[in-house]
């Protein structure tokens, strides 16, 4: 469940003075240079340590366009009617009502026009619509996951087939990964409604037409089958599961976020906090939004992920790297068993942060260093 045209080598240094040839030069990824065209392919090769590769301080990936804070101005600029959205917040700067699930909305169309072109996005009513600077954080990560098997080259990302497994009507993964990356996308969905949402944004916005193509999955009880065709390979998939177990365990994470949401508002603005039992009675929709099969499932992530990983290694041989988001830590080592009874032949997981929110994704490959090697060499 980010984002690639910038692909100058991107500087990891966390001091403030630059020189003064590099002022004129944003580093790929920055608010200042988020408008300028940028070479596809990173230069920086992924870290094979757990935690990944090195962080800025904001925690996002050095090329996330979306470090800082968000350039309002530009956004009205790409879209208009942002602007009756827009609030100050207790110390004067700009920002939207993040419990209001249009204002969320309005300011994904806004960022997905103003940073990677798309213009025309939108989802029905009560679908997930994802925080994006995250979203496109996994993508460049993965970027970094290819770029690792090169040796300090890039990986030819203009070559790289992708498949994201749920892709849901955002669609928000294979658009950063085509925008950013050049990269071809196939994504997949239990939710027709989802497929064709995501298939009208990629038709509907030139500069993914052609390169995202959306697929049903008839059969709920596959990841993989069904999907990945017989002569096909991926150089990569992708996937955001759902983690709650059931429809009740997702309201009450939603109510969190609510009551969270309110606590810090409350907090910038010097109010004392009260608890939601004493508070008005809110119905949990989530201004994220999000369908059955974007939040919960029998078993919850743990059983998810279990599931594709095993159904991975039927198609062994057609994909370089799969790799899932893992939202609970805890199954990160049920995962890496359940992988290594498998027989995969190398495991990476990586950290990845935005402000104190800490997730990761793992990726794991059938093939060993000659093979993947092999791989790329017929790319």
């Amino acid at each position: 469940m980010s984002q690639e045209k910038k692909h100058k080598k991107p500087t990891l240094s966390l001091t403030k003075k630059k020189p003064a040839s590099q002022k004129k030069k944003p580093v790929s990824g920055s608010k200042t240079g988020s408008s300028s065209k940028k070479k596809v392919g990173a230069n920086k090769p992924a870290s094979k340590h757990v935690k990944g590769t090195p962080m800025k301080k904001s925690g996002l990936h050095p090329r996330n366009q979306h470090t800082g804070r968000y350039d309002f101005t530009a956004l009205v600029e790409a879209l208009p009617e942002l602007q009756e959205f827009v609030v100050k917040n207790p110390v004067g700067e700009s920002t939207v009502n993040f419990s209001d699930p249009v204002s969320v909305k309005m300011l994904n169309k806004a960022l997905l026009a103003h940073h990677y072109g798309v213009k025309h996005w939108d989802i029905p009513e009560g679908y997930l619509c994802p925080p994006i600077p995250g979203r496109a954080d996994y993508i460049h990560r993965v970027a970094d996951l290819l770029n690792a098997d090169c040796e300090g080259h890039p990986y030819p990302h203009k070559s790289v087939q992708a498949l994201d497994i749920g892709v849901g009507a955002n669609c928000i993964y294979p658009i950063v990964g085509v925008t950013e990356y050049g990269w071809k996308y196939k994504g997949s969905d239990v939710d027709a409604v989802s497929i064709k949402a995501a298939n009208f944004i990629a038709e509907a916005n030139p500069v993914l037409k052609g390169k995202i193509r959306c697929k049903l999955q008839a059969n709920a009880d596959f990841m993989f089958k069904g999907i990945i065709g017989e002569n096909e390979r991926y150089d990569v998939t992708t996937c955001n599961p759902p983690f709650h177990q059931s429809l009740e365990e997702a309201q009450k994470g939603t109510q969190r976020k609510l009551d969270n949401l309110a606590a810090n508002r409350n907090k910038r603005q010097g109010k004392p906090e009260k608890s939601a039992k004493g508070g008005e009675k809110r119905s949990p929709a989530l201004n994220f939004g999000g369908q059955k099969a974007e939040l919960w499932c029998d078993g919850g992530e743990a059983a998810f992920v279990a599931k594709l990983a095993k159904e991975s290694q039927l198609f062994a041989t057609q994909v370089l790297w799969f790799t899932t988001l893992i939202s609970k830590k805890e199954n990160v080592s049920t995962l890496k068993v359940t992988l290594d009874k498998l027989g995969v032949k190398q495991i990476k997981v990586v950290e990845m942060s935005q402000g104190q929110k800490v997730s990761r994704f793992v990726a794991w490959t059938y093939m060993d260093n000659a093979e993947r090697k092999t791989w790329i060499s017929l790319k």
